[in-house]
């Protein structure tokens, strides 16, 4: 087994991968290298600058793996472009030269690692490395907000539950409810009550919006019951 440095992950855990190169020679010998890593996986792999753009929309990878100059849209351009619909994509370019002014081109759109073909595996998987921490970086982080995301609402639910049982319609009760009501997806009765509260306190602008959102969400909560 090929020593990545990184730490095994299962299946479903392993960062994914597009390659995209013009050369199909380049295209299988990265694949094949790829395929030795246990970290990784290749979820797609294009011929052109244009379809690397197209599966980054429908795979979604980690890491873009892509050649400077390609048909129809080259490298860094084609990484723009995947970075407006992925702000969290990262990008490994690789180039027959060794350009400092191309270099500079690339590291100012955000790729993070330059290579020159040919490469060998030992430059390919260091690069996977150096991309990978940025990249499980930029996962602990968003999952250590995703949790602090859950705690805040799950206190404001437990808040809510005890504001609604005693029916009070203070600074601090329109605080949580509308905070709770920031939320898309968040629970009609949450909704209903902030209603009630905006009536008590006259905030007849508030209401009027608030009721326009439930005139809008009532029906689709009557279908999902369906």
């Amino acid at each position: 087994m090929v020593n990545t440095g990184l730490i095994s992950q299962d299946r479903t855990s392993r960062l994914r991968i597009l390659i995209a190169d013009d050369i199909q020679e380049t295209r299988r010998s990265t694949r094949l290298i790829l395929a030795m890593n246990p970290d990784v996986e290749v979820v797609a792999i294009a011929r052109d600058g244009q379809q690397a753009i197209d599966m980054a929309e429908i795979h979604k990878p980690d890491i873009a793996i892509l050649d400077i100059n390609m048909p129809k849209v080259d490298g860094i351009s084609a990484f723009s472009i995947m970075r407006q619909t992925n702000p969290d994509i990262a990008c490994i370019i690789i180039s027959t030269e060794q350009d400092n002014q191309t270099l500079r081109k690339a590291m100012s759109v955000g790729a993070r690692e330059y290579l020159v073909k040919p490469f060998t595996v030992d430059e390919l998987n260091m690069a996977i490395r150096q991309v990978s921490q940025i990249v499980l970086g930029k996962r602990k982080k968003t999952a250590s907000v995703t949790q602090v995301r859950k705690q805040r609402e799950a206190y404001l639910k437990q808040l809510a539950r005890e504001y609604a049982k005693s029916r009070r319609s203070d600074d601090q009760a329109l605080e949580v409810f509308e905070n709770l009501a920031a939320n898309p997806e968040c629970e009609l009765r949450w909704l209903k009550i902030l209603a009630m509260i905006f009536v008590i306190r006259q905030k007849w602008g508030k209401l009027r919006v608030l009721t326009e959102q439930l005139e809008q969400r009532e029906p689709e909560a009557k279908k999902n019951r369906v």
